[in-house]
């Protein structure tokens, strides 16, 4: 993002990690699923692909597991944009 001449605030989730109530404030109406990093050790575990956890338990599961959130996550105002897409990214800094 940066190359496209963007001006951004990041946050390292290992070091601060996103609460339960900051997950759901971020997800907001969006499919949970989405936010799910289908490359996660845990994901693959668990078959959550198959068996995908329910919402609350989702949350909780990457409130303590900051890898299983799909990365990057790219906001400005209410756009976002989930996972390394950078024809999404050049729209969103347009």
């Amino acid at each position: 993002m940066l190359e496209l001449g963007a001006d951004l605030e990041s946050r390292d989730l290992d070091k601060e990690r996103l609460s339960e109530a900051e997950l759901d404030e971020l997800m907001g109406s969006r499919d949970y699923k989405e936010f799910l990093n289908a490359r996660n050790e845990l994901y693959r575990a668990r078959n959550m692909k198959e068996h995908p956890p329910t919402r609350a338990e989702a949350i909780k599961l990457m409130a303590k597991n900051p890898n299983l959130i799909r990365r990057p996550v790219v906001l400005r105002g209410s756009e976002m944009v989930l996972g390394f897409d950078e024809e999404a990214f050049k729209k969103l800094v347009k």
